[in-house]
């Protein structure tokens, strides 16, 4: 299936949907549609469709699945960032998990939604990133208080961590997964989640989450890198 784009017929909020489930996008079309302040300019089944049209047709809005075919929806976010920093993007997907949740942020997400939220929800969030404001499923951020929260650990680490398990700290904290971790250090991948596993023992982590967490209030990486 080719994208679509639709013609906005007044200066009202436009919307880009990106997501690879047709039955996704046309139950966000139909609510987007009850909407008069809000107008759906275009359509995207994959990343890569999802990165041309937020450049050409310049959306104020862009929905957005993580999981796609061609380009995953975390590096289209990457991509349209990069090229517009001003972008509004709203993360819309059925995963709730760390692995996926700090990258989609740190990429320049400002909400992030479960596909199980309300359409009235769905509407304010929309509304609400738009404006500038955050948008986080409660889910996702009690989460995320929860990390924050956590404490620094104070206690002395008996093994510090070798220079190669730093580099790696700090690009978890950038939001790499171990993929383009293996690419940036150029090792392989299953070496990368050797290193993970033993930053998050060596630091008493439970998560990748926790580790960027950790690593950014640390000073050991910082949010503008």
């Amino acid at each position: 299936m080719t994208h679509k784009t639709v013609p906005s017929p007044s200066p009202t909020l436009r919307i880009l949907i990106a997501d690879d489930h047709a039955i996704v996008r046309e139950g966000l079309e139909a609510v987007i549609a009850t909407q008069p302040d809000m107008a759906l300019v275009g359509t995207a089944v994959n990343g890569v469709e999802a990165v041309s049209l937020a450049a050409q047709l310049n959306p104020d809005m862009i929905l957005m699945d993580l999981m796609m075919p061609q380009l995953d929806g975390l590096a289209a976010i990457q991509q349209i960032t990069t090229a517009n920093p001003a972008a509004r993007i709203l993360v819309l997907t059925s995963f709730a998990d760390d692995e996926r949740l700090f990258p989609a942020i740190k990429a320049g997400a400002m909400g992030y939604l479960l596909k199980d939220t309300l359409p009235a929800d769905l509407l304010q969030a929309i509304r609400n990133v738009a404006q500038g404001e955050t948008s986080l499923h409660p889910t996702i951020a009690r989460r995320i208080i929860q990390e924050i929260q956590q404490p620094a650990a104070k206690t002395a680490v008996p093994d510090p961590l070798t220079a190669r398990e730093m580099e790696t700290l700090r690009l978890i904290a950038r939001g790499l997964t171990n993929r383009e971790i293996a690419a940036a250090l150029t090792i392989h991948p299953k070496t990368v989640a050797k290193y993970v596993s033993t930053i998050l023992q060596k630091r008493h982590l439970a998560n990748r989450t926790q580790a960027a967490l950790y690593a950014l209030r640390e000073g050991l990486a910082s949010l503008d890198e």
